[in-house]
């Protein structure tokens, strides 16, 4: 027995048969009077369920461990020459290729029988993206030995086995070709392989899709700026106006006031008037008569001469 085999024996396991596996190979290295090696073994920390998720995708899809390795190495290296167009190619196949992977650690999980909810999910990708983002983290998770998900805050001691306990778990070699390529064990493969590559091009896809939305999203964001502006130059038109017609009515106001005394004027005029031409008329009356009178008199006396 040595702790390399047991630590790789003990993470190959579902978490809730971790610390009962680990406890009976402690006691089983005590017996055998190797003290280190049972305290060393009592030490292994049993894992969280995203953990366990990611160490089951490493064991699991050992060929899908290199090309998230690679695209890592990728991106430190377009991050520091500033690349900044293998950058963008590299980021945009960052996300299909954690979504896919995400998504089959969950599935590999619930064939395993501990389906991982929601925050587990969250917690795997974060892994994913440690793993994109730092060297040490590529390592952690290709150990298949994680005991917590790692993030860009979380130290690199959450691998199963210290340096200087044992070597990191080694990657396995190539499967040889199934000798029956009709077994249970290939078609589940052949599956995975297949709704893997599908969940690829479903990321893709949505990767597309939200490119598309946020190019849409800008278009209306522009027309929405450009209804507000003139949103706001019709209020504030419409205030101009407003003041206009406060304007315009005071004028009106002050205009029927001087039209009814104007025409109250023309009233008490008309009156005049008419007194006047009344007095006039009895005046002409009056001067009529009295030259009547004047005529008359004029007349008799110039009979008597």
């Amino acid at each position: 027995m040595d702790l390399e085999t047991v630590t790789d024996e003990l993470y190959g396991l579902r978490p809730d048969e971790f610390t009962a596996a680990r406890d009976q190979r402690a006691a089983q290295a005590r017996e055998s009077g190797d003290r280190p090696l049972a305290e060393r073994i009592k030490a292994l920390r049993r894992p969280s369920l995203a953990a366990w998720a990611s160490n089951l995708l490493v064991r699991e899809q050992p060929d899908e461990v290199e090309p998230l390795v690679q695209l890592g190495e990728g991106l430190r290296q377009a991050h520091r020459g500033l690349d900044g167009e293998r950058l963008r190619e590299l980021s945009r196949q960052q996300h299909a290729l954690i979504h896919a992977l995400a998504r089959q650690a969950g599935q590999l999980a619930d064939e395993a029988g501990h389906p991982v909810g929601e925050g587990a999910r969250r917690e795997i990708e974060e892994t994913l993206h440690a793993v994109l983002a730092d060297e040490r983290a590529a390592r952690a998770w290709a150990s298949g030995r994680l005991t917590k998900a790692l993030s860009a805050t979380t130290g690199f001691d959450v691998v199963a086995v210290a340096a200087d306990a044992a070597p990191p778990r080694r990657a396995p070699a190539p499967r040889a070709p199934a000798k029956s390529p009709h077994s249970e064990r290939d078609a589940r493969a052949r599956e995975r392989r297949q709704r893997l590559a599908e969940a690829r091009q479903d990321a893709e896809d949505a990767e597309r899709r939200l490119r598309d939305r946020e190019k849409e999203a800008a278009a209306a964001d522009r027309e929405a700026e450009q209804a507000a502006k003139l949103t706001e130059d019709l209020r504030r038109r419409l205030e101009e106006l407003a003041r206009e017609r406060e304007s315009t009515e005071e004028r009106h106001r002050h205009a029927r006031a001087e039209e009814r005394e104007a025409r109250d004027r023309a009233r008490a005029a008309g009156h005049a008037v008419r007194e006047a031409a009344g007095r006039a008329g009895t005046a002409a009356a009056l001067v009529e008569r009295l030259t009547g009178e004047t005529r008359d008199h004029r007349g008799t006396e110039g009979g008597d001469g």
